[in-house]
Formats: C-alpha cells, sequence, structure tokens
C-alpha cells in the first residue's frame, strides 16, 4: 500500500487577510478543521503542517501543539523546500498537499483522490483542479514522493510558492492525471483569502456547526442562499505567477 503522507501548508502572513489560519469557526480555528477534514479522509499515514520560522508563525506551531499535530519550520517563500524539509522529517511515498485556507473541504473527496492516486500505476501527479469541476476550496492534489524532490531540484520562481505547479505545467515532463467530479460546481468559490470569503464561510459554520459537510449536501443548501453566494462572487483569484 502507497504510504500517503499529508502536509498542510500554513502561515499567518496573508496579503489579503493576515492572521487567516488562526481564525475561529464554530469553536475549531480554520487550520484545526483543514487538519481534521484531512485526517477523516481515512488515508494518510501521516499528517504534518508545514509554517515558516517566521517569528510571526509561533502561533502556528502552538496552534499544532494544541491540535497535536506534527509541525515542520521551513523558509517562509520557499514553500517548495518547506514541504520537503516536511517530507525528509515524515517519509512516505506521496505527498497530499492542503493549505490551510480550505477549512470546507471534504473528508470524501480526500479519500476518492488517494484511491483514484493509488488505482493507476506510475502516475507523478493527480489533483482536481486541472479540469476544474469543484468549488476553489475543496481541490485536493497528490503527488509522487520522488516527483517532489525532482521540483525541488529544478524548479524557480514562482513554482516555489506553489510546490506542485512546475509539475502540472509541465505534462510532457510528468504523468498528470485530473480528477472531475460532476456536477459541475466550479462557480462556488469558498476558499478563505478576503474578508468577503470569510462572511460565506463563517454562514456556513454558522449554520453546519462543527462538523465537516459533504460537498453535495452543502451545494444544496448554497443553491437557496443566492444572496450568499454573492458575496464573493466577484472576488479575483491571484495567477499563478503571483505569490
Amino acid at each position: 500500500m502507497t504510504r500517503i503522507v499529508g502536509i498542510v501548508q500554513a502561515r499567518m502572513g496573508s496579503s489579503r487577510l493576515p492572521g487567516k489560519v488562526l481564525r475561529p469557526l464554530a469553536g475549531r480555528s480554520v487550520l484545526g478543521r483543514v487538519v481534521r477534514a484531512a485526517a477523516d479522509g481515512g488515508v494518510l499515514a501521516d499528517l504534518v503542517v508545514a509554517t515558516s520560522t517566521d517569528a510571526v508563525d509561533d502561533a502556528v506551531a502552538a496552534e499544532c501543539g494544541r491540535l497535536g499535530v506534527a509541525c515542520h519550520r521551513g523558509p517562509v517563500d520557499d514553500v517548495l523546500d518547506r514541504f520537503v524539509g516536511a517530507l525528509d522529517a515524515h517519509p512516505g511515498d506521496a505527498v497530499m498537499r492542503f493549505t490551510a485556507d480550505c477549512p470546507l473541504l471534504d473528508p470524501e473527496i480526500v479519500r476518492l483522490v488517494a484511491d483514484v492516486y493509488r488505482a493507476v500505476p506510475g502516475l507523478d501527479y493527480a489533483s482536481t483542479s486541472i479540469a476544474r469541476t469543484l468549488p476553489r476550496g475543496l481541490d485536493v492534489e497528490i503527488i509522487r514522493a520522488d516527483t517532489l524532490r525532482t521540483l525541488h531540484r529544478i524548479a524557480t520562481d514562482h513554482h516555489r510558492v506553489h510546490v506542485t505547479s512546475y509539475a502540472y505545467t509541465h505534462p510532457e515532463l510528468f504523468r498528470v492525471l485530473g480528477v472531475t467530479l460532476t456536477p459541475d460546481r466550479s462557480a462556488l468559490r469558498l476558499t478563505l483569502d478576503t474578508e468577503q470569503d470569510w462572511a460565506l464561510v463563517r454562514a456556513v459554520t454558522d449554520h453546519f456547526g462543527d462538523v465537516s459537510v459533504p460537498l453535495a449536501k452543502l451545494a444544496d443548501w448554497l443553491a437557496g442562499q443566492p444572496a450568499l453566494c454573492a458575496l464573493n462572487a466577484a472576488v479575483r483569484q491571484k495567477r499563478l505567477e503571483e505569490s
């Protein structure tokens, strides 16, 4: 069985919403919700939070201690190096990458992507975001450990911030698979990057409480909340080249 290590990248610095990863949602931090959802997928042999060595991220390390999850600290801007350091400390055959600004992560999708990866021999990378049908904020990706180490040797510039982007933008070099789920719900924005996003996410957790909500159930509820969905509909996602 492929040993999968989950790595959650988290830090307090954010140009649009500083400190977002430790904001409280229904009695649990945003980071705590991501950690729980990743673990509840039931496919990870190990789970570690990768934060930076910056003093402001002492708070993230402290939260990891409270959550009982391992913490690895590395460079602020070279997130790829941070991931490889976490992998060195927590070895595995593949890495599932999570970001701590996705508090509505669905454990069922985590499990599905792991199952797909394990079912296709020789994959370097698989992700739900190559041909997007999921809401932004629910994507899951997995990369072979040896491929991650290859990226560490060859990737430059913004690819070191986005960790896996060199692989999926160079499909001629790597065996890449897109995982799509129907129906297409990509118009929904369920990530946490702005105050508008925060208003929507907080409304969701106020309604459902401290649980991970399956995407179908959440999407059905949001279909009856057009004013809520409109809160962050105009938010522009940063381009890949933007840090």
